[in-house]
């Protein structure tokens, strides 16, 4: 099975193509890692395979909006894993074409001890900035994400909703071909949750821009999403108008 991620040719889209992820999950319970590594020295360990996501298929058009939802650990959090290339799956294929910029991990890419005016040029770089780039954007950074008096303080002061302001604002300060967001807006307040929402808003009206969104708020997919896909327990179950598709989620949870 083929398990490599190949390159698009227009700049925004992605093809899944059949796509199983397999993790290989430990039969028993262990109370401490002594017990565990005990246990794989004797050749004690047994593992059942569990598949996070199972013969998963859609295609994405550049430039399209599309909400991923589902309940906790259905699998929509690994399938953005495997099109931002963090994972590859055991079997199908991804097929992905242009920058990404993921927002995927809270504090993905960043060093803790390190300040936050540091560290925007730290993530910039991964995110393939240059480092002129960033140097003409800084102040535009700094103030989308509102923390111009704690530049100069350790990430490790950061609160998680710090953290995200900084992030979604170096991953927004240009067009990337596809944005994912992962749950990043969750911890923001409500004011900052608002303006990323008009952000990616921006984004997605440009045509631009391929936006994958993450969330459990139905209205808020059903805002800043055209089209949502819905995965539960690893299955691919719904696929279309994001209106209809986040009510029949929302429903589903009640």
């Amino acid at each position: 099975m083929a398990n490599d991620i190949i390159r698009a040719s227009e700049p925004g889209s992605i093809c899944v193509d059949d796509v199983t992820m397999t993790f290989n999950i430990a039969k028993e319970q262990f109370n401490s890692l002594k017990e565990y590594f005990i246990a794989m020295t004797r050749h004690e360990l047994k593992f059942k395979p569990f598949h996070a996501l199972k013969n998963i298929s859609f295609d994405v058009r550049p430039g399209e909006s599309v909400g991923l939802v589902g309940t906790n650990g259905s699998g929509k959090s690994t399938m953005l894993k495997i099109i931002a290339g963090v994972l590859s799956p055991s079997e199908g294929t991804v097929t992905v074409n242009g920058n990404i910029a993921p927002l995927i991990e809270l504090g993905a890419g960043f060093d803790r001890e390190l300040t936050a005016r540091e560290n925007i040029y730290l993530n910039g770089a991964l995110l393939g900035y240059r480092k002129e780039f960033i140097e003409e954007n800084f102040d535009r950074i700094v103030e989308f994400a509102e923390l111009q008096k704690f530049m100069d303080m350790p990430l490790k002061n950061y609160s998680s909703g710090m953290v995200a302001r900084i992030a979604f604002s170096i991953a927004t300060i240009t067009e990337p071909d596809l944005l994912i967001v992962d749950e990043a807006l969750s911890v923001g307040d409500q004011f900052f949750r608002e303006k990323c929402e008009r952000r990616i808003s921006e984004l997605v009206s440009s045509k631009n821009v391929t936006v994958l969104f993450v969330s459990h708020n139905a209205g808020q997919v059903k805002r800043v999403c055209e089209r949502c896909i819905w995965i539960e327990k690893g299955n691919l179950r719904m696929d279309g108008p994001s209106v209809e598709v986040a009510d029949a989620y929302a429903n589903m949870k009640r």
